[in-house]
């Protein structure tokens, strides 16, 4: 499953990291009370970005994370403490993977450039 990790448009050509819902339709769109979201900013789980008038703003990616938050509390009983370890790490893995693509295809161009034969005078 490959994600956006930039800022590159996601579904509906908004970019993942782009803040678009204010915590009431965050909290909607995940199926959790207002207050939930705000445990989980305050537990380090999730940034939202503010406004100038400090209204929470949440992204695609922020959404995102609450989901995969949600399901390890609720299908594994993973405690807030074991999903911010698990999210973390799979960030991490997954900017691994990234550079290991990014590494792999410079190979691949490197491979296919043909350098000219030896002088054999």
């Amino acid at each position: 499953m490959a994600r956006n990790r930039s800022s590159e448009p996601g579904e509906g050509g908004v970019p993942d990291d782009e803040p678009c819902y204010v915590i009431s339709i965050a909290a909607r769109l995940v199926g959790m009370h207002q207050q939930t979201l705000r445990y989980y900013e305050r537990a380090g789980l999730i940034e939202p970005k503010r406004t100038t008038g400090n209204i929470r703003m949440y992204s695609n990616r922020d959404i995102q994370r609450i989901r995969q938050a949600q399901r390890l509390v609720d299908e594994l009983g993973v405690n807030l403490a074991g999903v911010d370890i698990i999210v973390r790490m799979s960030e991490q893995i997954q900017a691994l993977q990234d550079e290991l693509a990014q590494a792999l295809a410079e190979i691949d161009r490197m491979r296919s450039i043909r350098l000219p034969a030896p002088y054999q005078g």
